[in-house]
């Protein structure tokens, strides 16, 4: 496990970039960047237990608030598949050229990050008004073949071109 250090930032080879702290799909990530050879960057806000990998790092940012969040954004462009669950993280990562999958095998882009957006500030509001809303599923086998299938249809055309 390494930690620290920005030589990987922008480079022309693809990388990934997980949204480590509490991320269900840590383990599945790494096999697919072992299969094809890619580098995963591990962003938390402490120090935490990673996959053994050739190319795969540690970045541990400071306890502040959104400082994960705020590392990935700034350090993401076209070359990075970001994996993360943060659908206000997912459309900075959208803005700056990245790819996005969540845990779940929702693919966010363009056009569906906007309505993701939306969906969550309106339940946010409705929780605020006091009606009462449904948190997510429980996660489970099926969400981590959703992932893995939807990790494979965002890089496979990235590797192609």
């Amino acid at each position: 496990m390494q930690t620290g250090g920005g030589d990987q930032l922008h480079s022309s080879r693809l990388k990934i970039v997980v949204d480590a702290d509490g991320c269900p799909v840590k383990d599945e990530v790494a096999k697919v960047a072992k299969r094809l050879n890619l580098p995963v960057i591990f962003v938390a806000n402490r120090q935490m237990r990673i996959p053994a990998g050739q190319d795969f790092r540690l970045e541990v940012v400071p306890e502040l608030f959104d400082a994960a969040d705020d590392w990935i954004a700034e350090n993401c462009d076209a070359t990075t598949v970001v994996v993360c669950g943060d659908i206000p993280l997912a459309s900075r990562c959208v803005a700056a050229g990245a790819h996005v999958v969540d845990p779940r095998g929702r693919i966010l882009d363009e056009d569906s990050v906007g309505e993701a957006l939306a969906r969550r500030d309106l339940s946010t509001h409705l929780r605020d008004l006091g009606l009462p809303t449904r948190g997510p599923a429980p996660f489970d086998a099926r969400d981590r073949s959703s992932f893995l299938q939807a990790l494979d249809r965002v890089i496979q055309p990235l590797l192609r071109s």
